[in-house]
């Protein structure tokens, strides 16, 4: 029983109410996002909708992404963490309802794109809200329950979208629509205003002018992470894009598929937690090339799957550097970005997922259709070089992050 308590202490105390509340309006808003999931079919069994003019609709959702992730990001700075939460939360709602009874094909293709403003808005000033109020020194464990959170609830989204997918489209998206509301509705009654007003603390080697969006844009240490980013997020998007056709090259049914990626998911949810205590002894740089490599290997392996076994072997390898990934990418992120700044700065490292998404299936497509196995041998070797990336970029990153800790403490040490 001491023992239990202790794994909880490790890997959830001293995280304050309101980092719980907005967890919890995280596992509402994923555990609810399931009608996107469905779009495309959506559009063409029950619209009629040629796969073309689905696949444009999706894209159409995909750019909106795009936009809302970076318009978030400086709401979040100017507005406030909880007034962009709100109205982005509230917006989605609505537009999730018109799109329930929307029959014209060219107004559905608008409310996709909104949807994807409003769905991708809220993730710069949830991450920058969670790095207000949790101390740095406890963000490593915040920012894994925020992965964790986020699998589970795609978990829930996925069993309760066929469900629901079969017994109306309507009620898809319009429990979607609710759930939604309800995570709006847990933020404003429970999550106060955590973005607090702070002279600019950003360096004037980073920026010359105003900070802004642009600071994040051509900040190099910063952009260093971000491409290192990129190329993991490439790795994992190869299991949704790539995989699947791999695997129906080796002769595997689409349950083989799926019982990969559950594969994944239960691994995620099932050990999760366990993944601070184990990361704790070891500098950030080190995990997220472990982890990366880790990636490199599971995908390389790929090179020799001929049967469901090795693909599932595979997965386990994978996973597990997506596990370890998670606390210190987010961590890297939230200290690299000057307090100001944050939420501008998240929403710039969130582009790397859109872009990941465009590019695995566009590159990856054409890189098996003429390498065949081999395109997963030039995965792997995508993955170690993000792994030695990230020792080279490790120093550079702290002496920034040592930087900007000295410009936040000099107004204290002026103050007395």
């Amino acid at each position: 029983m001491r023992g239990l308590r202790r794994w909880w202490d490790d890997t959830a105390g001293g995280l304050p109410a309101t980092f719980w509340y907005l967890w919890s309006g995280l596992l509402i808003n994923r555990a609810g996002a399931f009608a996107l999931l469905f779009l495309s079919l959506y559009l063409t069994a029950a619209r009629g909708a040629p796969p073309s003019l689905a696949g444009l609709v999706v894209g159409a959702y995909g750019i909106g992404g795009a936009a809302g992730t970076l318009l978030g990001g400086v709401l979040a700075d100017r507005w406030g963490r909880r007034a962009t939460l709100i109205a982005a939360h509230l917006a989605a709602a609505g537009l999730m309802a018109a799109l329930a009874f929307s029959t014209h094909l060219a107004m559905i293709a608008v409310l996709a794109t909104l949807v994807g403003v409003a769905h991708s808005m809220p993730s710069p000033a949830f991450v920058a809200a969670i790095v207000d109020v949790v101390p740095e020194a406890r963000r490593s464990r915040a920012f894994n329950l925020q992965f964790w959170a986020f699998n589970l609830g795609m978990a829930v989204a996925s069993l309760l979208a066929g469900v629901l997918a079969e017994a109306s489209f309507t009620a898809l998206f319009l429990v979607d629509a609710g759930a939604t509301l309800a995570a709006a509705v847990v933020i404003a009654l429970k999550v106060p205003e955590t973005l607090t007003r702070r002279p600019a603390l950003t360096p004037r080697a980073v920026v010359g002018r105003r900070p802004g969006l642009h600071t994040a844009l051509t900040d190099r240490t910063f952009l260093a992470f971000v491409g290192l980013t990129f190329l993991l997020a490439v790795l994992t998007m190869q299991t949704s894009t790539i995989m699947p056709l791999a695997m129906r090259a080796d002769g595997l049914r689409p349950s083989a598929y799926g019982l990969v990626v559950a594969l994944g998911g239960a691994l995620i949810v099932a050990g999760q937690l366990f993944v601070p205590r184990l990361i704790e002894p070891y500098g950030k740089s080190t995990v997220l090339s472990v982890s990366t490599a880790l990636m490199a290997l599971g995908f390389g392996t790929l090179t020799v799957a001929d049967g469901l076994p090795i693909y599932l072997g595979a997965a386990v390898v994978w996973t597990a550097g997506q596990m370890l990934a998670a606390p210190p990418n987010a961590q890297i992120n939230a200290d690299l970005a000057p307090p100001e700044l944050r939420a501008r700065y998240q929403s710039v490292f969130y582009l790397t997922f859109p872009a990941a998404s465009f590019v695995a299936p566009a590159l990856g497509g054409l890189s098996l259709e003429h390498l065949g196995e081999r395109h997963w041998l030039v995965v792997g070797a995508l993955g170690l070089l993000a792994a030695a990336g990230h020792l080279l970029a490790g120093p550079p990153r702290e002496r920034r992050v040592a930087a900007l800790r000295a410009a936040a403490a000099e107004p204290v040490r002026s103050a007395r």
